[in-house]
């Protein structure tokens, strides 16, 4: 049990080399054990970021290397990580799933999510039709650091629906993970004050990786990898490049929140 917990997020800008990404996440949690890091949250696709499909399904099906690459850093550094999303081979077609893993200090595999909301939308200046290649997932995911500690997994696009958030909070979690990989215009328009109102409206920490910069395929990506905490409150944050941030979670902060304005109490259900 822990009153406190040290976290951090990390940013990087993935290219669609596996190895060079995997080494520099070696170089980020390296930075974050000498921090004294207890709980890591990695970018989406932290480990190949294309959009070439071979490149793609290729990762996908060397997934189980990045798996043993994650066990033994957790390991190494006696570091809880959340491994921001893996590329996964489905069994079902051809499609991918965009996979959340969760490794725990001792290197074991706990859990994992499927990212539920997939990104289509016609921008501006970009498209993006993530469902035509990703296959979604289907249900909530919740893991926990110790007895205190309860995460509610999520990934990028899933933060523009309040309701996930809202069905982890219900559910005893008191920290909300969101690793991205946001695009420059949603990012400019709505990252923050998204990041923001899951934090207030659920009264959790929340924990946001972020991809930053221009990537190998052309793509830029906003960055701005941030912590908030239950209050609202920006606590660390990274706008661009490749780095760390980290923050001290703390439960009796986040329980004097909730008392001071027990929000949660006072929810209807209006279905």
């Amino acid at each position: 049990m822990s009153n406190s917990i040290k976290t951090a997020c990390l940013q990087m800008c993935s290219s669609s080399i596996i190895e060079d990404n995997l080494s520099t996440i070696a170089k980020l949690l390296s930075q974050a054990a000498e921090r004294g890091v207890q709980l890591a949250i990695l970018p989406e696709t932290f480990a190949c970021m294309t959009q070439n499909q071979n490149q793609r399904h290729d990762a996908a099906h060397a997934y189980q290397h990045v798996l043993d690459f994650l066990s033994q850093q957790a390991a190494q550094h006696q570091m809880c990580i959340v491994a921001g999303s893996v590329l996964y081979a489905s069994e079902h077609d051809d499609k991918l799933r965009n996979r959340c893993y969760v490794f725990s200090s001792k290197g074991t595999l706990q859990t994992h999510y499927d990212k539920i909301h997939l990104f289509d939308a016609n921008l501006p200046t970009e498209q993006w039709q993530e469902s035509v290649h990703i296959e979604a997932g289907t249900s909530p995911t919740i893991s926990s650091y110790d007895q205190d500690w309860h995460m509610g997994l999520s990934i990028c696009y899933d933060l523009r629906f309040p309701e996930l958030y809202r069905y982890y909070s219900a559910h005893d979690c008191n920290i909300l993970t969101v690793p991205a990989a946001f695009t420059t215009p949603t990012g400019l328009a709505h990252w923050e004050v998204l990041l923001r109102a899951r934090a207030i409206e659920n009264q959790c920490y929340v924990l946001a990786a972020a991809q930053s910069g221009i990537h190998m395929d052309g793509r830029t990506t906003y960055g701005h990898s941030m912590m908030i905490d239950p209050w609202g409150k920006v606590i660390a944050s990274l706008p661009t490049g490749e780095g760390i941030i980290t923050a001290e979670l703390s439960l009796e902060y986040l329980q004097h929140s909730r008392q001071y304005l027990p929000v949660l109490q006072h929810i209807k259900d209006i279905s």
